[in-house]
Parts: C-alpha cells; sequence; structure tokens
C-alpha cells in the first residue's frame, strides 16, 4: 500500500533556527528572521486573539499591533524566562484584554453621554416651571401694593434708579418715594413668604 504524501507546511519548509533563535535575530533588526517568526506564530496568536474579542476584524487589527509590538521590542525577550511563543502569546493576551477593556469603556462613556444628554431637557423644562411660577407670584404680589409703592419698587428694582432717581421721575418728594419703597418691599416680602 502506498503511503500518502507529507505535505510541507511553513514551519517544516524552513530547516533552520528555532523560534526562540529567530526572535533573537529579530531583535538585531533582521527582516528575513521576522519573516520567518511571523509565519511562525501568526497563526496562534490569531486563534488566541480571536477567541478573546470574537470580533474578525479587531482580532486581525490586534494581531497586526502584536506583530509589530514584536518587531519594536524584540530586544525585551529573555529565553531564561520563557520560550519565544510564550513571550509573543503574553504580548498577544494582554493586547486583546487592553482592547476589550477599551471596547468596554468607550460603551460605558456613551451610555453615559447619552442618559447625560436627556436629563438637561428635563431640568430645563422644570426650571422654565419654576422660574413662571415665581414670576407669577412676583407679578401678583405687585399687584397687590398701592400704585406708589408699586411705581417706586418697579423703578428701583426693575430699571435701576436710584431713590432720588425715582423720586424726580415721579416729581415727589424723595422721602416719601423712600417711605413707599419700603412699604413696597415689606408687603413684597410678607406676600412672597421670604424670612430676613
Amino acid at each position: 500500500m502506498r503511503q500518502p504524501e507529507e505535505v510541507p507546511s511553513a514551519s517544516r519548509g524552513r530547516a533552520g533556527p528555532e523560534l526562540d533563535a529567530l526572535l533573537t535575530e529579530v531583535a538585531r533588526g533582521d527582516q528575513e528572521s521576522f519573516a520567518g517568526l511571523y509565519d511562525r506564530v501568526s497563526g496562534p496568536v490569531l486563534g488566541l486573539v480571536r477567541s478573546l474579542l470574537r470580533d474578525p476584524a479587531q482580532s486581525e487589527e490586534v494581531m497586526q499591533e502584536v506583530l509589530v509590538e514584536v518587531w519594536r521590542t524584540a530586544a525585551r525577550f529573555r529565553p531564561d524566562r520563557g520560550s519565544a511563543m510564550n513571550w509573543v502569546l503574553t504580548l498577544a493576551h494582554r493586547r486583546a484584554v487592553d482592547r476589550i477593556r477599551s471596547v468596554q469603556a468607550r460603551v460605558e462613556r456613551e451610555h453615559k453621554a447619552a442618559l447625560l444628554d436627556r436629563v438637561p431637557a428635563y431640568d430645563e423644562v422644570t426650571e422654565q416651571v419654576e422660574t413662571r411660577l415665581e414670576q407669577q407670584r412676583v407679578r401678583r404680589c405687585l399687584g397687590a401694593l398701592t400704585k406708589l409703592q408699586r411705581e417706586a419698587v418697579t423703578l428701583a428694582y426693575y430699571r435701576g434708579l436710584t431713590s432720588r432717581e425715582a423720586a424726580e421721575l415721579l416729581t415727589l418728594p424723595l422721602g416719601t418715594v423712600k417711605t413707599r419703597l419700603r412699604d413696597g418691599l415689606i408687603r413684597l416680602r410678607d406676600c412672597l413668604g421670604v424670612s430676613v
């Protein structure tokens, strides 16, 4: 019986240095060694990242980020602390977890922003209602004043005139305007229920 032919894999087709040695060469900037390293670790890295992220597009993106990080930080690899594959997979795991946290944080920020967008509309309506009610109370209380008291209060507090200017405008003695203003303010205070 005839034996099936053996199909060479990418790693078997390359007789040569082990993964640790390839990573050491990558640390020296050897692009050919990086190509060999890439061929051997990209599959396991993608598998690990995809098992964590579940999204194929993000998984491929993270895998590329990991392999760029391997190229840039290969000099940090210490063979006495573990194998090259474990080191690369540790980088991949950390990067995938960072991506998960980043996505969760973004979703939480968007959720909070959506909630905050809704809250001001409610507060704005409440504030408008309270302002209108206050205005109605003030108008009602102003309506309860005598004509001279109302004119004195309106000129002093709504138009910003001094007592002297109000007296000149009303062609009344200053003392009369001051008295009417004081009496009007006392009646307003009592009507509005303001405590001093």
